[in-house]
């Protein structure tokens, strides 16, 4: 559902918001109905917006939350998702993950099949001041993936991917934009009683340069 309590406009932000609601409601799946009593927000420019390769800036704050159970993600996905193959084969770009029990840093993800291991991909030693607006920019080649916050350059990928699909694939298609404020999963786990809601990701710009 489309609702102003999860996505909002005030004071020149966008806000997205993860919220309990007053009472649980069923939401539809293909692979079967569930319950749940929490909403996100979460935008695209799929099917409006997307490039090959560029300059991508993002000035956004995360949550001020320091308890596990929050996850926010400035990320390109590919307009194909099944070009080269199921996740991860056609590739995902994670310019910026916060899980909130990691409030202090980051973590940018290059998701795709390697050759050989990739050290590259991802680290854990982005370092934010926690709630604060930062600015995240994925500079994207064609031989280079390069993420920086803050004008400081926090990681870089020169992918090789497994056979058959050869450099620069699978980063040579169009990929939209995506933002989203959720609730946490694995050692990030949601807590009814523990994490605290509402939690608000404000996005300041989104900006793209060829």
């Amino acid at each position: 559902m489309n609702s102003p309590n999860n996505i909002s406009e005030s004071g020149g932000y966008l806000r997205l918001t993860t919220r309990a609601e007053a009472a649980p409601f069923t939401c539809s799946d293909p692979l079967g109905n569930y319950s749940t009593q929490y909403t996100s927000g979460a935008i695209t420019t799929y099917g409006k917006f997307s490039q090959t390769y560029g300059r991508f800036e993002i000035r956004a704050a995360f949550p001020a939350a320091t308890a596990a159970g929050l996850q926010s993600s400035l990320w390109l996905d590919p307009n194909n998702g099944a070009k080269y193959g199921a996740w991860p084969a056609s590739g995902e770009i994670d310019v910026a993950e916060f899980y909130s029990q990691y409030p202090d840093r980051v973590i940018p993800y290059i998701h795709y099949l390697p050759a050989t291991p990739d050290p590259n991909v991802t680290n854990t030693v982005c370092l934010i001041t926690p709630s604060q607006f930062h600015s995240y920019v994925l500079q994207w080649t064609t031989n280079q993936l390069t993420v920086s916050f803050d004008g400081t350059s926090c990681l870089v990928d020169t992918w090789n991917p497994a056979a058959p699909l050869v450099a620069p694939q699978p980063f040579d298609q169009s990929f939209f934009v995506a933002l989203t404020q959720a609730l946490g999963v694995g050692s990030n786990v949601f807590g009814s009683t523990s994490t605290p809601l509402p939690a608000t990701t404000q996005i300041d710009y989104v900006r793209a340069w060829k």
